[in-house]
């Protein structure tokens, strides 16, 4: 079938459904007409996709049939269904969808902060060489605990959800690279173990341990969960399968961009238990036990959702309503 000559004869058609559905107020011979030119359009989609199926024709008589049949039905689906598909569905789709990437990204940050800890930790001199003794004295002592008092709480808990919120859509953002979540991972790695080394040498180790878990535990595996769903995206650049490349690094994005959306407001919650848990006056027990048990919650919300609405063919993408059908190819 040639498109070119299914676009001429068909686009007049085409042209004057795309005005009805414009239209604002239309009588009832429009409506039928509308009807009409509705079905003949379905046929002519169906008949593109069995016999040539051109990606961009099919993408734009199905965002056409879409915006046709919503003015036909005059059907709109509530905000509250919207926002409740993405948090059961959407979002731990997104999610598990990336659970490689997020493995990954789990194995180099605890590797680095490992390695790191071990490497400043059992050398005096290359920690002194990194932090001079006296500044290492005063981190340990007061420095560490003191950067959790600064300031009111609700400021506080302010600043550290948008500079967890930048530093995690950085990663979703320039995951495409394949370079930068692992850089930022490492640089993280070494932090974290060098800081631990610092503390473990003043024998400050549980101080450090009570004051990061209470709201750590939930905060770097949001920085994980980033980071791996950024190298989803550049693995599927890299190795797009049977799609076409640029088909499959679109896809990708999509499910990035509700990855990127969905941890917002995982990071307040992270951003809350630092201002309000990590510093509080509460048993350390009790801090470090809040701390994970609302990071086992968040596991589970993922692992569970995340499986069942995979199941159910769930990505975490966009609808085929708003992105056009899929057209198939071979493997």
């Amino acid at each position: 079938m040639d498109t070119d000559a299914v676009i001429a004869v068909n686009q007049p058609s085409w042209d004057r459904l795309e005005a009805l559905v414009r239209t604002r107020s239309l009588d009832a011979e429009q409506i039928d007409e509308l009807i009409g030119l509705y079905q003949r359009t379905a046929t002519d989609l169906s008949t593109v996709r069995s016999t040539n199926p051109d990606p961009v024709l099919t993408a734009r008589l199905s965002m056409l049939l879409s915006r046709a049949r919503s003015r036909i039905t005059g059907a709109r689906t509530p905000l509250w269904s919207h926002a409740r598909a993405f948090v059961l569905e959407d979002f731990p789709a997104a999610l598990w969808a990336s659970r490689r990437g997020v493995l990954v990204a789990a194995a180099v940050l605890v590797a680095a902060t490992l390695g790191s800890a071990l490497a400043f930790g059992l050398d005096d001199s290359l920690r002194a060489s990194i932090v001079p003794e006296p500044e290492q004295r005063r981190l340990a002592t007061r420095e560490f605990t003191a950067y959790y008092f600064q300031g009111q709480a609700g400021g506080f808990a302010a600043n550290v959800w948008t500079n967890n919120a930048w530093i995690t859509v950085q990663a979703v953002v320039f995951g495409v690279t394949g370079v930068w979540p692992l850089w930022m991972l490492v640089q993280n790695g070494l932090n974290l173990g060098l800081t631990g080394a610092v503390m473990g040498e003043y024998d400050r180790l549980g101080t450090f341990f009570v004051h990061l878990l209470p709201h750590g535990l939930l905060e770097l595996t949001c920085v994980v969960i980033g980071a791996g769903a950024g190298l989803r995206l550049f693995w599927s650049w890299l190795r797009p399968g049977p799609l076409p490349r640029l088909w499959a690094l679109a896809r990708a994005g999509r499910s990035l961009v509700t990855v990127a959306i969905g941890l917002v407001p995982v990071l307040l919650v992270s951003g809350i238990l630092e201002a309000f848990v990590t510093p509080s006056p509460l048993p350390a027990a009790l801090r470090v036990a809040i701390g994970t048990g609302v990071w086992v919650v968040f596991l589970v919300y993922v692992v569970v959702l995340g499986r069942r609405a995979a199941s159910r063919g769930i990505t975490g993408d966009l609808s085929e309503e708003v992105i056009g059908d899929s057209v198939a190819v071979a493997a």
